[in-house]
């Protein structure tokens, strides 16, 4: 998200309406509806965190106790536990 200055953008007319409501703050105006992405699809994030995710209930089902998986993964043992309820409730 950048920042924009509304007197380089806004026609003079809009600039002083819109001050009307708000004057020298920042706003935010989100995305029209169908412009919106979801959150990783951009990059691979949202893929290596599943991949993850999926190698820490593998190794918890082949034994490595919640405080292992905690230490190996650099997580706290409650997220260890979220992630591992997350992929007994998928089956």
């Amino acid at each position: 998200m950048s920042y924009a200055n509304a007197r380089e953008i806004f026609p003079e007319d809009i600039l002083r309406i819109i001050q009307q409501y708000v004057d020298g703050e920042y706003i935010y105006i989100p995305k029209k509806e169908e412009n919106r992405i979801a959150w990783g699809e951009l990059t691979k994030s949202k893929e290596e965190l599943q991949a993850r995710n999926k190698r820490i209930y593998e190794d918890y089902l082949s034994g490595v106790s919640v405080q292992g998986l905690s230490k190996i993964y650099y997580l706290s043992p409650k997220t260890i536990q979220k992630i591992i309820s997350q992929k007994k409730n998928k089956g």
